[in-house]
């Protein structure tokens, strides 16, 4: 705490408004009789102005609120202009125009004293720069489009209440909230930066209105947004230290590369081609994410820009989540390299450990241009001669210990990460100054939206969905989610339409026989994969066109969302049959709902489907943030992040 230095006996407190902002705390001085004097005649000042002195008659819980409605921002302890904190009969306020903090003692509705704080700032300019920052931060993660009755809202000095009514009293608008013991909260029609969405990946509890524990839950996720700012800083600040040679473009290769890729490039992914050779034509390594939705073409970025990286004598390696995922990427890249003198190699359990052993020779002595392969790659035992680029593919399925190994990994190396996850626009806000970002959005060209159906269990329906691929030479995966009884999922099948070729593939096959078994289902030697959840993870067959689920209850909406993403991969119309069983819970109900709204393209970016976006900020922000996002929502969150990032780079610069 601050202790009072000089008695004053009067104080003038500007609002946190653009036009304040952009004058010096000097102006204030000289222009005080004139402030004065507009208060009385003009309503921006008499909005936006507070005047204050000793021995005025003025109620400290109306002060609290005009500190609140002039953009001040409540808090355990004061610290930087913008600010206040109350204790019983005291309020502690920092003005926008002054270098001090001041000290407001009341006795019953009375100032008693007014006093200045040992609370001070050095650089008056930086932090007006910062406040401007936070003004504009404020606005762009409030998020509030679309607001519906009985939604989350996170206040930001009085925390999480429930949004009833938007409604008018007297001449003016308020947005009504409900807080903790049934209390009520009016916020005015322009404060709206003061609001925030609440997302999370609970339910939230209720602040009590007047109660600390919100300031302290604030100050303490504000410290954690601290620590993970330092630590994405310290990041980008050493990759921008370590230093390669810039790639060369080799436009021979590169339009080989591009003559074999059989679809139009869709406007976002030009631009995502043209980010990644920007990045590559740098001297500082590249760290990218491509965020796009399942099927909308990030693998293709990936392999021009490990081309890219091989014309300029370079390795690239892929890391995949699966061997079956690895599996599927070594054959279409081999396929689509076979012209190129480019050495392709997989590593992965599919081989024996004479096998492994010989591609880790080869990798070492730099006859390898191309690896591909699961966190096998990790291994101690895994050299590269040349190593420049390396992909993951779905980042957010490694375990710690492999994303510790990224980490050491990130500073000195060219990293491009694909994830089908999409990340919230607020999280992108916060992260864009810092990591890269490529967002996929646009369906590719002639990309139908898949049709969804969703129903109570129903052989009929079964059966006629699976005629009507077979009639048109298609085929169709079975998802079936209970290892112990596949076999006898397969026989109720094979009684149900005799004339479809079933196969069955599970995690726990061995993996040899499991790629054998997809291997005929590619070649189409059967029609109809009966499969686990394993088909999840990346599987691009185009002549795949209808998925059934027997049993859709058992999964989340993001899993539902990526399994539906697995069909619909050409020109032809495509179906997914999500089943149920005759009882279903109300959340279950939820799900299911938000995925037939969400079954047009890219839709993986819509408001529906904003568990999965909660995800995507979990996966990329990590499980230790996940708390800190949870007590004061997702949106609050990035705010922090964004304005501590801002606040560091200003004190290094000013350092």
């Amino acid at each position: 705490m601050g202790s009072p230095t000089t008695n004053r006996n009067s104080v003038l407190i500007a609002g946190i408004t653009p036009y304040f902002l952009e004058k010096g705390n000097f102006w204030f001085e000289e222009n005080l009789q004139q402030i004065i004097q507009a208060r009385k005649t003009q309503s921006f000042f008499k909005n936006n102005v507070l005047c204050l002195e000793t021995d005025q008659k003025y109620n400290p819980y109306q002060l609290l609120r005009e500190l609140d409605e002039i953009g001040y921002e409540k808090v355990l302890q004061v610290s930087e202009p913008g600010e206040f904190s109350q204790r019983g009969g005291i309020i502690d306020v920092f003005p926008l125009n002054s270098n001090n903090a001041v000290r407001l003692e009341f006795l019953g509705n009375t100032i008693d004293n007014i006093s200045q704080l040992d609370i001070k700032i050095e650089d008056e300019s930086t932090t007006k720069l910062l406040l401007k920052k936070k003004l504009k931060s404020q606005k762009l993660f409030s998020d509030l489009k679309g607001l519906k009755g009985g939604d989350f809202l996170v206040h930001l000095d009085h925390g999480i209440g429930i949004y009833r009514q938007q409604l008018v009293i007297g001449n003016q608008s308020y947005y009504q909230l409900e807080y903790g013991a049934g209390d009520a909260l009016y916020v005015p029609v322009g404060l709206e930066r003061k609001l925030s969405r609440y997302v999370g990946f609970i339910k939230p509890g209720i602040s009590r209105l007047g109660s600390l524990a919100w300031q302290k839950i604030k100050k303490r996720a504000k410290e954690k947004a601290e620590n993970l700012a330092r630590e994405l800083l310290d990041i980008y600040a050493q990759r921008t230290m370590s230093l390669r040679s810039p790639y060369i473009s080799d436009e021979e290769i590169q339009n080989q590369i591009v003559g074999t890729f059989q679809y139009k490039e869709t406007p976002d992914q030009i631009q995502a081609v043209k980010d990644i050779e920007n990045d590559m034509s740098k001297p500082e390594p590249m760290d990218r994410l491509i965020c796009g939705d399942v099927g909308f073409g990030k693998t293709e970025i990936a392999l021009r820009a490990m081309i890219k990286a091989v014309a300029s004598g370079k390795q690239s390696a892929m890391l995949c989540p699966t061997t079956i995922l690895a599996n599927q990427h070594f054959q279409n890249f081999k396929d689509r390299l076979k012209v190129l003198p480019i050495k392709i190699s997989l590593i992965s359990r599919l081989q024996t450990k004479k096998e492994q052993n010989h591609i880790i020779q080869e990798l070492k002595d730099g006859r390898v241009d191309v690896v591909i392969g699961t966190h096998r790659l990790l291994s101690d035992d895994v050299a590269f001669h040349n190593l420049g680029l390396l992909v993951v593919d779905d980042e957010q399925k490694f375990g710690v210990k492999q994303k510790e190994k990224f980490k050491k990994i990130r500073s000195s190396l060219d990293v491009l990460s694909l994830s089908a996850t999409p990340i919230p626009r607020t999280l992108y806000l916060a992260l864009s100054s810092l990591r890269n970002v490529s967002l996929i959005q646009t369906p590719p060209e002639h990309r139908l939206p898949i049709k969804t159906e969703i129903s109570l269990f129903n052989k009929e329906t079964i059966r006629e969905a699976i005629i009507n691929e077979l009639k048109r030479n298609g085929q169709a995966y079975f998802l079936y989610n209970r290892v112990k009884t596949i076999k006898e999922a397969r026989s109720f099948l094979e009684k149900l339409v005799p004339e479809a070729q079933f196969s069955i593939i599970h995690g726990r096959m061995k993996e040899k026989d499991l790629i054998k078994v997809l291997g005929d289902f590619q070649n189409r030697k059967t029609n109809v994969l009966i499969a686990t959840t394993i088909i999840e993870n990346g599987l691009d067959l185009p002549n795949v066109n209808t998925i059934l689920v027997a049993d859709a209850s058992l999964l989340g909406l993001s899993q539902a969302h990526q399994i539906r993403g697995r069909i619909g991969r050409s020109h032809i119309q495509s179906f997914a049959y999500f089943f149920y069983p005759s009882r279903l819970n109300h959340l279950a109900k939820k799900r299911l709902q938000a995925l037939k709204e969400t079954e047009g393209l890219g839709m993986g970016y819509q408001i529906a489907l904003r568990d999965l976006e909660i995800r995507g900020a979990g996966n990329i922000l990590g499980k230790e943030q996940s708390g800190n996002i949870n007590q004061i929502g997702l949106n609050l969150y990035c705010q922090m992040l964004s304005d501590a990032v801002e606040r560091l780079r200003a004190v290094k610069f000013t350092s």
